[in-house]
């Protein structure tokens, strides 16, 4: 068995410090089975390597932010020149002109660009922005994971405590008759929506239905390009279906792990929160570490990378045949109505049904502690262009170890006597419970 006593020991104080002992909830100890949430020190390409030494391929990369893998070279030296140079003035530098325009060849829908830190700053702009263009209050969002993590998205979750009442509602996704129920009542500001997910494409002619019921209701399209933009396509999913949004949110791997996100858009919304116009300005964005000049080097030498090479055909190569040798792999287990590798080669997600065939939290946990026994950490198989064929041999064979392991427990019809600690929990969820953690008293 793998030794997690620094990673557990490290953990253990963090809880101390942090709340929650992570900076992101989808990063927390309770996301991992129970002593086996490694604490990494490092990463290279597609591998990680934890505080007590053990090696894992990755999948998900910092929440999907690194596309190119980890530790990429010409991003890493565009960065460190740029910051040796200064990383922060009180004036614009001339990075900022040559990475709007890069940003805005990639995706020609969008007029004009403003930088920030954090996918949410982009999308709460986004609300701010077309509550201001349009006079209206309502944000429709369509029932999909995230869009952020301010009062306008949290307080649909589970998670509401501290928030007031907020005026936003949902819509299903392909659903064009719920959306034109929504928007009927023409209060609607926005209709934020993926456009596409991992396991969802749109229908023919739904992306389309809603650009035309947000023209016809005069509510701004938004489209949250953050898993989708360089993933799907380095112009996002919009240059991958054809439809145009009116303000587009992007970030996570724009800056291959570098900190990075940006809201673009029309210019007749965008120029609301600028100097050239005539009606009541409006507090876009203005944050102080939006234009570092790290990040925004490391976003200009991302940008060459999808120019010169071609990391999208890379990752999903990776995603398609590891989907393909790790379903092979349940199929020989007799378990395949149990164990799925599913979804856009590029975003692959792992199903995990109990012997009933349902969604099971226990049984999820047990394949997620059988792979991180044998050398792969993820709670997804979301690739990277790093993910090589050894990468995915790799994971293949822990993935055959874990289905013995899976498949006992199939067989059985529970996890009892097979994992070692109480299951994960939704990251996003009333209570600390199932996995509330007990005070430490000092001595």
């Amino acid at each position: 068995m793998r030794d997690f006593t620094r990673s557990t020991e490290i953990q253990a104080r963090l809880h101390d410090l942090v709340p929650g002992g992570a900076h992101t909830y989808a990063r927390g100890a309770d996301q991992y089975p129970e002593s086996m949430a490694p604490v990494l020190v490092r990463g290279k390409g597609a591998r990680v390597w934890d505080a007590d030494g053990n090696e894992f391929v990755e999948y998900g990369m910092g929440l999907r932010s690194v596309t190119l893998g980890h530790g990429y070279e010409p991003v890493l030296r565009a960065a460190v020149e740029a910051a040796a140079d200064g990383m922060s003035f009180s004036r614009p530098t001339e990075l900022e002109l040559l990475a709007a325009q890069d940003f805005l060849d990639l995706v020609p829908g969008a007029d004009m660009v403003k930088f920030a830190k954090n996918g949410s700053d982009a999308t709460t702009a986004a609300v701010r922005l077309a509550r201001a263009v349009t006079g209206r209050t309502t944000v429709a969002v369509c029932a999909q994971p995230f869009f952020s993590v301010d009062d306008w998205f949290i307080g649909t979750t589970e998670m509401s405590g501290g928030i007031p009442t907020v005026d936003t509602v949902t819509f299903p996704y392909n659903d064009l008759d719920a959306l034109a129920a929504v928007l009927a009542g023409e209060t609607v500001a926005a209709v934020f929506l993926e456009a596409a997910t991992a396991l969802a494409e749109p229908l023919p002619g739904f992306l389309e239905g809603v650009r035309a019921l947000c023209d016809r209701h005069g509510t701004l399209l938004v489209f949250d390009e953050m898993i989708t933009g360089f993933r799907w396509s380095a112009g996002g999913a919009q240059a991958v279906y054809g439809v145009t949004p009116d303000l587009s949110c992007w970030g996570k791997a724009m800056g291959n792990g570098f900190p990075l996100s940006a809201l673009a858009g029309k210019r007749e919304y965008m120029e609301l929160g600028g100097l050239r116009t005539d009606r009541d300005r409006v507090f876009l964005l203005s944050t102080t570490h939006g234009p570092e000049t790290a990040s925004l080097a490391a976003f200009r030498a991302v940008v060459h990378a999808y120019r010169t090479e071609d990391p999208i055909a890379r990752m999903e190569e990776a995603g398609r045949t590891l989907a393909d040798r790790v379903n092979a792999v349940a199929a020989e287990h007799g378990i395949t109505d149990h164990l799925q590798v599913r979804g856009r080669p590029s975003c692959l997600i792992f199903r995990t049904l109990d012997a009933e065939g349902l969604p099971s939290q226990a049984f999820r946990t047990l394949f997620l502690q059988e792979l991180l026994e044998h050398g792969v950490l993820g709670q997804s198989f979301v690739t990277s262009a790093a993910h090589d064929a050894e990468a995915v041999d790799d994971t293949v064979s822990a993935c055959a170890r874990a289905a013995e392991v899976y498949r006992r427990a199939i067989e059985r019809g529970s996890v009892d006597g097979l994992l070692r600690g109480r299951p994960v929990a939704p990251a996003l969820r009333r209570t600390a419970a199932p996995r509330q953690i007990e005070t430490r008293t000092s001595s």
